[in-house]
């Protein structure tokens, strides 16, 4: 039997060793790290080469979504697992674009996980049957519009994170991450940071 190594990544301890007790009571898997934001997980990755890694979205710093592009980036062959509280096509097409082969929602990830681990280990895509019906994209997602690094700024933006915060945590300079804001702006029709902040909650990508 072939045991898939696993990097876990959540910023919460107390998810992690759920998720940890969940997925070692299987006995194909084991999990040989964990992490608790996207910057360790990628320097874990890189130094372990775990066979799958399954990771939040939501994290401070950098992020699931930042994590994963870069992990893929320094890995194509990568394998990659996210599960979320956000339950939107945006997200879905953001990790896809990714290169993330699966996605599950924190709704039903108790019951999926280890099926989604075993999938996306033999290189399938695994998608949660909550997200199903975004698979096929929608031609008016205004979101589509924004390149990577734009979505990305965009969610720090949203957080609260200044232009001189965003650039320390992305290893950018002010003035690239200024150039983002103002096109991300232009593309989203809105003019500071209190609308971002506003269009991210009506939108979902971040909770009140």
């Amino acid at each position: 039997m072939d045991i898939i190594n696993i990097l876990l990544v959540d910023d919460h301890e107390i998810v992690r060793a759920g998720y940890h007790r969940l997925l070692e009571n299987a006995e194909d898997i084991k999990i040989i790290a964990e992490a608790s934001s996207g910057e360790v997980a990628y320097r874990t990755y890189v130094k372990l080469q775990p066979d799958v890694v399954v990771m939040d979205l939501s994290m401070p710093g950098i992020g699931g979504l930042e994590a994963a592009r870069k992990i893929r980036k320094y890995d194509h062959e990568a394998k990659i697992l996210v599960f979320s509280v956000h339950e939107n096509e945006t997200f879905l097409n953001r990790t896809l674009e990714a290169g993330v082969l699966g996605y599950i929602t924190k709704r039903s990830a108790a019951k999926v996980m280890i099926t989604a681990v075993r999938a996306v280990a033999k290189k399938q895509q695994f998608i949660g049957q909550e997200m199903q019906s975004f698979l096929v994209k929608s031609d008016n997602n205004l979101f589509e519009q924004l390149s990577p690094r734009e979505f990305e700024i965009f969610l720090l933006l949203a957080e609260g994170k200044s232009v001189n915060e965003i650039a320390d945590i992305l290893i950018l300079s002010s003035k690239t991450v200024g150039h983002h804001y103002t096109n991300l702006k232009k593309k989203l029709k809105i003019s500071n940071a209190a609308e971002i902040i506003r269009l991210a909650i009506g939108k979902g990508f971040i909770k009140v």
